[in-house]
């Protein structure tokens, strides 16, 4: 299983594309913004990075080369712009391959796969894990375990887990659950959201009422940290 991140503004691209892609077995995170794109690059490690170049904030070029200057993590831009002589400056920037929308999942699939297959990156030599104090998030085994104890989760409650650790002691509202979890852009029932956390604190051995790990922020969302995080 590869770890993408798909760094891509368009909903109507970006959330076809992941249930795609998490469907040919790939784990599969998304960011609308360059700058967001930029944070999850260095805190998640992903093993490629799928980039956008008409980005709202910040153009793909310029993240590209911002990637390049601290991480080898192999990037495939996919974008609209069909220009040879842009399709040759991105590639002397730094990408690893280059693919013009419109264009299949099958085919993203394949080429993700070719630049994987090239060799390690810098970043699939380090530990991918996430650790938040004693929980640790494998998110190739998509194993978790807690004080040493594998905890069994389903898989949306390891999604769902594994988002929250990406943003560790950080305020993640339930619409962005939604939307990058669930894959539900526009509407949904926040129950569905508390109805999984109520299982996965279970899992965790707390309640909302003592929390350990996930913290409820009224009216706006959770948050994940360790323990010894706690005032």
């Amino acid at each position: 299983m590869a770890r993408l991140l798909l760094i891509e503004d368009d909903l109507t691209i970006r959330t076809p594309l992941i249930r795609a892609l998490r469907e040919r077995g790939h784990a599969v995170a998304a960011a609308s913004t360059a700058m967001a794109g930029l944070r999850d690059a260095l805190e998640d490690r992903p093993d490629l990075v799928v980039l956008d170049l008409g980005l709202p904030d910040l153009d793909g070029r310029e993240l590209l080369r911002m990637l390049r200057a601290v991480s080898t993590v192999p990037v495939i831009v996919a974008t609209a712009r069909d220009d040879e002589a842009e399709i040759v400056r991105v590639l002397d920037a730094g990408a690893d391959d280059y693919v013009v929308k419109p264009f299949t999942a099958a085919q993203l699939d394949a080429r993700a796969r070719a630049v994987l297959r090239r060799g390690p990156s810098g970043a699939d030599a380090q530990d991918p894990s996430l650790v938040v104090g004693g929980l640790r998030i494998d998110p190739r085994a998509r194993q978790v375990t807690l004080d040493g104890a594998t905890v069994e989760l389903t898989p949306r409650e390891f999604d769902l887990l594994h988002h929250l650790a990406g943003r560790p002691g950080q305020v993640v509202t339930k619409r962005e659950l939604l939307t990058e979890v669930w894959q539900i852009p526009y509407g949904g029932a926040d129950k569905t959201v508390d109805v999984h956390l109520s299982w996965l604190r279970r899992k965790l051995g707390e309640s909302a009422q003592q929390p350990r790990y996930l913290h409820t922020v009224r009216g706006v969302g959770v948050r994940l940290e360790a323990p010894a995080a706690q005032p």
